[in-house]
């Protein structure tokens, strides 16, 4: 639970009923509401009966389809998708980020760890991690963004992003011209003080292919070459 708000509903994806077993007593130790299924297909249609506030999902678990039915729940639930992975398998990492998961965790893994990163990942997707009088609306021509009401808009139609995907343009936006390396952008976004910066990298890949006309030649989003990134207002 935080900060009194109701308990967040959170599905687990785990076909190994021993993990399954630790994550669901750390997070129903934390206040949340936690179901847990074997497999993708089935979690599916729990989410279609019952929207989740956050997936848990194992990105290795024995499924033929587990990755078609992994872009089908992250584009489901209205929460955030947290994916387990293998540790030191790089492949793993880089689906989770192709897919959308906001954040990932390698097995094996601190269950005290993964219940914090829940925490971090239920802040940012209700808005809690916006300070007061950071809302408002950004504009940048065609592209609008409702802060209060994470709504982004582009010639007037809807954009939809991740969490991260968010947090991140927003960040941008509100330090125009400003070069950030990925290692800051982890910190200030991310709130991670290590982490892999290829999330940095693919998170940015996929706001380009969400907002610039040409995510090949970004005109917003633009690469500063031995640093990282800035944003570049259209409007001068």
């Amino acid at each position: 639970m935080i900060g009194g708000s109701p308990p967040s509903r959170i599905l687990v994806v785990e076909h190994d009923p021993t993990i399954a077993e630790v994550i669901v007593r750390y997070l129903e130790r934390d206040g949340h509401r936690v179901e847990w299924v074997r497999d993708a297909a089935t979690a599916l249609g729990r989410a279609a009966a019952e929207p989740p506030d956050l997936v848990i999902l194992d990105l290795g678990a024995p499924e033929p389809d587990v990755l078609a039915a992994c872009r089908a729940l992250r584009e489901s639930p209205p929460g955030p998708m947290l994916m387990l992975t293998v540790s030191g398998e790089e492949l793993d990492r880089a689906v989770a980020m192709e897919i959308g998961a906001e954040d990932y965790v390698s097995k094996p893994f601190s269950p005290r760890e993964l219940a914090l990163r829940v925490q971090a990942l239920l802040r940012r997707s209700r808005g809690a991690t916006v300070p007061a009088g950071t809302g408002g609306i950004l504009r940048d021509g065609d592209l609008v963004v409702d802060v209060g009401a994470r709504d982004v808009r582009l010639g007037g139609a809807a954009v939809t992003l991740t969490t991260r995907e968010f947090d991140l343009l927003t960040h941008l936006m509100r330090n125009p011209r400003q070069a950030f390396s990925r290692a800051a952008l982890l910190h200030q976004v991310w709130g991670w003080s290590f982490g892999d910066s290829s999330t940095v990298t693919v998170h940015v890949r996929r706001l380009r292919e969400k907002i610039e006309k040409d995510p090949t030649a970004p005109r917003r989003i633009v690469t500063v070459w031995g640093v990282g990134y800035r944003y570049e207002p259209i409007e001068q």
